[in-house]
């Protein structure tokens, strides 16, 4: 599995689309709450499960996005500890300390980087 392209590119990828896919979610709930206020206010009070039963779907993406992050970070630390190019220096504590502190793109970095860069020197 480390070393499938669909999954290199699939980990690198999706953390930063799932992002901004998350705040445009979050913009277009705002902006229809906003945009139906007057009818939310003209039918009485609001009932709780009408905001909840709105905001599951923002949840939902937010722990979609949370998952698909977290198994992004452990396959990258994961593949730079088995990368042979990066046991000779201090590069492997790098690229880790990178996808700590600096999540997705640094995930996406190290594809280009040492994946992709790395595999068209090799053919």
């Amino acid at each position: 599995m480390l070393q499938s392209k669909f999954w290199q590119a699939f980990f690198a990828i999706a953390p930063i689309v799932l992002l901004f896919v998350f705040f445009i979610g979050y913009f277009v709930f705002v902006f229809s709450m906003i945009t139906e206020i007057q009818e939310i206010e003209a039918n009485g009070p609001v009932s709780p499960s009408f905001i909840f039963g709105r905001l599951l779907w923002f949840f939902v993406g937010v722990l979609l996005m949370v998952l698909i992050s977290l198994g992004s970070l452990i396959f990258f630390i994961v593949h730079a500890v088995q990368n042979p190019n990066l046991k000779e220096n201090n590069l492997l504590l790098v690229w880790i300390l990178l996808f700590v502190f600096i999540g997705g793109l640094g995930q996406l970095l190290y594809w280009i980087i040492e994946i992709i860069g790395k595999r068209k020197t090799n053919t």
